[in-house]
């Protein structure tokens, strides 16, 4: 069955991203590296300690992953229970604590990960400065590619969808208005609730 529009030619298509195309190439290479590393140490030390390295880093990971899912926990309990108030100290201490959550999850996650290359990495987004750092530029990354997003594209819905937040961010929307008077109705069926 066909919709009648012609199909879309090839200069119409959106260009593939140079880091989409990269990533599972560079995925390769991370891997490889991390196997090379770990054969290394295991080397130099024996393949005990690799392995109680390895597993000191499962513990540490979930661990960390542990504590920043119950903050994020927390952080959502106390936001739903002071939704109504009006308090800026309370939305400041809560822009704090919520700093980095995901970040935080993502150092455990390369931590659990096997190979010494992700645990360097997940330890570097445990110092409070560096998660700091990488929630800033990851942060300006993401503005940049919203204000640039071609429409129809993922980022373009994703700027779309965005909610009217305190600071300034506004949901982009159409008003629709009946210029056409209300019809009374004659008929004595259910009536729609009144909104307030």
């Amino acid at each position: 069955m066909t919709t009648g529009a012609p199909p879309p030619t090839r200069s119409t298509r959106p260009r593939r991203s140079r880091v989409r195309a990269l990533l599972p190439l560079g995925v390769a290479v991370w891997v490889v590296l991390e196997i090379w590393l770990l054969v290394l140490i295991g080397g130099a030390a024996g393949g005990f300690t690799v392995f109680l390295l390895l597993a000191a880093a499962v513990v540490a990971g979930g661990a960390v992953i542990k504590r920043a899912g119950r903050r994020a926990f927390r952080n959502l309990n106390r936001t739903l229970k002071t939704r109504g108030a009006a308090d800026p100290q309370a939305e400041q201490h809560d822009e704090q604590h919520t700093e980095g959550n995901g970040l935080l999850m993502l150092a455990g996650l390369l931590l659990i990960v096997p190979g010494p290359l992700s645990d360097v990495l997940g330890l570097l987004l445990l110092v409070p400065p560096v998660r700091q750092a990488v929630s800033r530029a990851a942060e300006r990354m993401m503005e940049r590619r919203l204000r640039t997003a071609v429409p129809g594209t993922w980022g373009d819905a994703f700027q779309q969808a965005r909610m009217h937040q305190k600071d300034g961010k506004v949901v982009q929307g159409e008003v629709v208005q009946d210029d056409e008077p209300p019809t009374r109705r004659n008929d004595s069926g259910p009536r729609p609730p009144l909104t307030g």
